[in-house]
Order: C-alpha cells, then structure tokens, then sequence
C-alpha cells in the first residue's frame, strides 16, 4: 500500500478525517486573540487555504512560486503525491486551481520538487523509475484549454533517474541536482546547463567524499549563488553551499568542468542536516538540522529548550565560523527556511510558520507565526513542508502535508518576542516490538492514556518517512500497530508515536 492511500485508509478509520476538513477561500481570516479559522497565530492572517483534495492530491509536499514577467500574476506550483499542482494566485483570497502536471509514469512519490527559471519549471522525484527532470512551460498557465487540465511535461532530461531536490541559480542558468540515484553524478552537485531550458544538458559533476553518508558526499539540498559577500578571494564566483547530511559543504562551481573544494563544516551535535540559505548580503547562513528535535527522544535524553537553528559566519568562506544555535519557542521539527530581507521564514512541521527578525543575524527575535497544524507543536516530521515567502505581492504560500495550501500574510504591526511554550509529558509509550528482528512484519503494542489525536510513522536511518502506520483518534487505552516491510529493504527503522503532548520511539530492525 502506497503511503498515500494509508493516509486515506487511516483518516477513514479515525472517522474525523483531515482531508473532509473544508477549504477556506473568499474572505481574509484575521489573526484575532491568537486564532484564525482554527489555527493559532500571532501577526500573521489567513486569506485562503485549498485542501489536498481540491488539488487532486492526497498530501502535498514542498512548493515554489512563478512570477509571469509579461502579465505580472502570481502562481504556486505545489508538488503532491502524484504531481505538480499549479494555482493561480494573483487574488490570494480566491486562488484557482489551473490544473497538474503527472509523473511520467504516473509514479506516487513522497518526494517530489520543483524549482523555476526563465519561465520553465524544472521538476525531480525521488523514488525508483525513470522520471529524470521534467522541463515545464508555465506560459501555458495562461489561457489552459480548460481549468482544471492535465498537462505534459516540455522535455525531459534523462542523465539520472530519481533525485531528492535540486537548486537553480538564475544568474547563471544552471541547476543543480542533488542526491540522485545514478548517472554522471550521483549522490553530489549534478551540475546541468538550462540556459536554453528546452535543451538541458549535463555540465559537470561535484562530490565532497568527505562529507555525506559513510564519505559518500550525498548532497540533500543545496543553495548556489554567485557570490557577493565579504571573502573578496571568491568576489564574483558561482559558489554552492550543500547541506550533506551531517555537514555543510562549500565548493566554487565556477568551472563546471573543475569544481573546487572551498571548505567543509560540522555544527555541534548533527544528525541530519537538510537545508541552508544565506543572508541577502552573503555573510550569515542559517542551518536546519532535520531531525535533532527528536533524537533526545530516541535516546530517552532532556528534550532542546526549542527547535534548534545553526547560525554560521561566512565572512571567511575557506573558515567558516560556527555562531550560535537559536532555540525557537516551541518543541516541533524544522525542515525548510528561506530568507527575505531581513526576515527569516521557517517551516517548521508541527508549529506550521514560524517569522522571525533577522536584523542582527546573530540574534534572532520570532516575531509572528501561523500554525498549520493545531493539534501540537511538538517534534516529529509532519505538518508544514516549505514556506515561500518570495512573491512581490507580500502573500506567504505554505504547503502542509495533509492540510494543504495556506496562503498568508504577515501583519508586522507587533514585533513583540514570543515565549517557550510550556512542556507537558504524558505516560504515552510503545512496548517492545515482537518479532525484532523481523523478516517481514513487527507489532506493538501503544499505552495510550486518554482519547486523543495520535500519528504513528515509521522512519529509516536517513530521516525518510517510509510508512504511516496509524494518524487519527485513538480511545485510552492499548493499541496493536503492524509495521509491514515486506517492500522496504533490511536495515534499522525507527517507529514513532506523536500525541498533542507526548512522544514515544522504538527501534525495529528488519532482517532481509
């Protein structure tokens, strides 16, 4: 079963299911005593939300936005389970859904992104098949044969088969492929020319061996600009900055044909370091690690004051200085950032947006957030996927994986600090699994208190959600969960249980 038919299957079962919940278009939902339309909110409003459903999806994943240079409408290309969605949203408050562009093959993936240069979308799945980049026309976004319609893809690019996500530098016209399967270049800095974007072709290859899975140099995501910044030594040069799994990796890619090593650099305490993007003036770059919110849990240690944020100094880029961590006021998980000004906006799973004033990069102040998921802000890897925050018009698109598009906006009338949430803890917990080791399914069993919302997944040792085992209400009480990897290759998986107020873990380890 496809993990998005589970997600199906399960909110069925619980009877309340999030995907029966309505989309809200028509008016804009101010941000009143702290709540709009259900969500808790500071200085942020809601102008509309469309649901998965109302995108022909069954979850949508991470997103970028399109600006047509010749009308000046705005448009949100939403990747789902099954494609790339696109919305008009020039009128942010009554978006239109123009319509989708499928997989090749008609593939369910998880993973699934979308970057944008000189009015094509360049779009990269990761998951086995042979879906490659898909090259989009977007100008056909203006007068569809009919709304919605289901699009083809413009070209294609077929030197890799499936890659986790990719970067496109527009000052230059190259994009940059990372962690894909295959090829010329797999696992690094898959550099391919789309100057001409119907014609990609491949340009070069770059792999840090010291950095990645086992020295493997396995690139994440990745952020290359041409540099502007202090270091005068790379004045003018194309630089990329990789987020490798437990380091950050800096290369200049000028010569696409002879990539140069600047520097690699390790944070305290990494566990999985997924994405990175620099100030507007090339001094600061702010980290996320995906998953250090949740290894106290795994290892039954003190949880972090907050979801913790890596700052680095980059004014030498063959030194680059570790700063501080930023503790933000709540427990959830961070997945992408991105930078505006001085304004850092965060998706940050569970506690949904999270805005934050970054006019001393070494001090940053939260100044505003919307939370998409209002069941807890506590960590664990669901909930709000990517915030962009780059249209002209000021609206803030943010996907959230079951619960769809948010468009927003911030109101930055209140600056004020906002304050750790307080931290509750619940006997909630797994017994041991039984079979474990298993060859092809595990059970166990979960103490759950009273009557609540409860997601369990499982994960394997890179972070990936692989499996959702259970997300809707559970009575108190005891509860089996089957875990089934009959399909997953053998290796360590974690099974996690997230309630509004608790967590509990348990490692399975399936034999094959």
């Amino acid at each position: 079963m496809s993990r998005a038919c589970a997600v199906l299957l399960l909110a069925a079962l619980a009877g309340t299911p999030a995907l029966a919940q309505p989309s809200i278009t028509g008016a804009r939902v101010d941000c009143i005593n702290g709540e709009a339309a259900g969500h808790p909110c500071h200085n942020v409003a809601l102008l509309s939300r469309l649901m998965p459903r109302r995108l022909d999806a069954n979850i949508v994943l991470d997103m970028w936005g399109w600006t047509d240079g010749a009308t000046g409408r705005e448009y949100a290309l939403v990747t789902t389970d099954t494609a790339v969605a696109f919305v008009d949203i020039s009128d942010p408050i009554n978006p239109l859904y123009l319509g989708l562009l499928p997989s090749r093959d008609s593939t369910v993936s998880d993973w699934r992104d979308v970057k944008v240069y000189q009015d094509h979308a360049f779009v990269v799945m990761d998951v086995n098949g042979a879906n490659g980049m898909q090259v989009f026309d977007l100008t056909q976004l203006r007068a569809p044969p009919q709304v919605p319609h289901t699009f083809s893809e413009t070209a294609h690019y077929d030197q890799f088969e499936q890659a986790h996500n990719l970067a496109i530098n527009t000052a230059t016209g190259y994009a940059y492929v990372v962690g894909s399967n295959n090829g010329p270049c797999p696992k690094g800095l898959h550099m391919v020319d789309i100057r001409t974007p119907l014609q990609p072709a491949y340009a070069g290859c770059f792999i840090d061996s010291s950095t990645g899975n086992s020295g493997d140099g396995y690139t994440h995501d990745a952020q290359c600009v041409v540099y502007h910044g202090p270091d005068s030594d790379y004045a003018g040069r194309e630089i990329c900055i990789g987020a490798n799994v437990k380091a950050l990796s800096i290369a200049d890619v000028s010569d696409k044909s002879l990539p140069v090593q600047i520097a690699s650099a390790v944070y305290p305490d990494p566990v999985y370091t997924h994405q990175a993007w620099l100030t507007e003036d090339h001094r600061y770059l702010f980290v996320n690690d995906e998953t250090d919110e949740l290894l106290p849990n795994w290892l039954n240690l003190p949880p972090l004051p907050g979801t913790r944020t890596l700052i680095w100094d980059l004014e030498d880029l063959d030194d680059p200085v570790f700063v501080r961590e930023y503790f933000g006021p709540t427990d959830a998980s961070d997945h992408n950032l991105y930078i505006r000004g001085d304004t850092l906006y965060m998706a940050n799973y569970a506690a949904g947006l999270r805005i934050a004033d970054i006019s001393d990069p070494s001090d940053p102040v939260e100044i505003a957030f919307f939370d998409t998921y209002a069941h807890s802000d506590i960590a664990g890897l669901f909930g709000a996927w990517t915030a962009y925050p780059y249209f002209k018009s000021g609206t803030v698109a943010v996907t959230s994986e079951n619960h769809g598009l948010y468009l927003l906006v911030h109101d930055a009338a209140d600056a004020a600090k906002l304050e750790p949430q307080a931290r509750t803890s619940e006997p909630f917990a797994f017994s041991a699994a039984y079979p474990n080791p298993f060859s092809t399914e595990t059970s166990l069993t979960l103490h759950n208190p009273v009557a609540q919302q409860v997601l369990v997944t499982a994960f394997d040792v890179s972070g990936r959600r692989v499996a959702i085992l259970h997300d809707g209400t559970l009575a108190a009480g005891t509860h089996t969960v089957h875990f089934d990897g009959q399909r997953l290759p053998g290796g360590t998986y974690l099974i996690l249980g997230t309630s509004p107020n608790a967590q509990a873990a348990r490692a399975v380890t399936l034999a094959k």
